[in-house]
């Protein structure tokens, strides 16, 4: 800056385009917003490095931890030989421990080529959030509550590539281990795309961490795969009423076995998964008395050669 006289010449700035545009005062400005929820792109998460970076997580590091974690055992992959294509993974839904659960443990043919579809309003709403479930286990957003055309247009589109689809039609997690109805959206996509749409059947992880819980408390699981349903001359409606029975049909097969599961199935006009009285009390008793209690080890050796020991009943 020199003096020129009584005046101070300083460097005068170069304006628009060599420096950025000045707003009027007298406008508003909005700012911009990381794209969320349904608007998020995952593309990124389907190319090569991150699809193999993926592969390594899930057979290496997610896999053996639902091992330690939840001991499963699977049922049914037999059902699904010979199936090549894309299907849609339909599953009842009562931990967060299902989707890596069911994920880690699909067919080898299926596991790498399979996306999972997740709320947009709890898994992308926080960009960090969606970079990691996005990145992690391939998840794309899916609105729970409403139609989206964006969800829709996501889902069909992957499948059209080649991708299976991991999806939970219930809406969300059970909030006291018992079915809750599902919703339409998957039997709509499956009539969209023509593509089968397999149930499946988790037991035992709403016990190790369900909805309000606040511990993880590892125990075993039961993973049990059911037929493809075509959704050939099927409305939206009878399509999932179909696949919220085979899920119950193979909850019974569980427990009892095959032939039995299907002479319920029969015999029982109203056969789902959802109890009617779910608000019943009766319904959570039989609930809570159908899950066997753990027994407590002794925490110290028996008192001079006594049956009895301290820390147990």
């Amino acid at each position: 800056m020199k003096l020129i006289g009584s005046l101070k010449v300083g460097k005068v700035k170069p304006g628009f385009p060599y420096s950025k545009a000045q707003i009027p005062g007298t406008l508003e400005v909005s700012r911009f917003k990381d794209p969320l929820g349904t608007s998020f792109d995952t593309s990124w998460a389907r190319t090569y490095a991150v699809r193999l970076i993926r592969a390594i997580l899930i057979d290496n590091v997610v896999r053996p931890a639902t091992k330690v974690i939840a001991s499963p055992k699977v049922y049914g992959v037999d059902r699904l030989k010979g199936v090549s294509g894309p299907v849609i993974f339909a599953s009842n839904h009562a931990s967060h421990l299902d989707t890596p659960l069911v994920l880690s443990n699909l067919p080898e043919h299926f596991r790498h080529r399979c996306v999972v579809a997740a709320g947009a309003d709890y898994f992308f709403d926080r960009r960090w959030k969606a970079y990691l479930w996005s990145g992690i286990l391939g998840a794309i957003p899916i609105e729970r509550t409403k139609v989206n055309r964006r969800s829709a247009e996501i889902s069909t589109q992957l499948i059209s590539e080649g991708w299976s689809l991991l999806i939970f039609p219930e809406g969300g997690r059970t909030p006291d281990g018992l079915g809750q109805n599902f919703k339409g959206g998957v039997a709509q996509l499956a009539i969209k795309t023509g593509i089968p749409i397999v149930p499946i059947f988790l037991e035992g992880t709403y016990e190790i961490l369900g909805k309000r819980s606040q511990t993880l408390k590892p125990g075993k699981t039961r993973i049990v795969f059911g037929r493809p349903i075509s959704p050939d001359q099927k409305d939206a409606r009878e399509l999932t009423a179909s696949v919220e029975v085979e899920v119950a049909t193979l909850a019974s097969e569980v427990h009892s076995d095959y032939w039995h599961a299907q002479v319920t199935k029969h015999q029982q006009p109203d056969f789902a998964l959802a109890p009617k009285d779910r608000m019943s009390w009766i319904a959570e008793w039989e609930r809570s008395a159908s899950v066997p209690k753990r027994k407590k080890k002794p925490i110290w050796p028996p008192y001079f050669g006594s049956s009895r020991s301290f820390g147990t009943n």
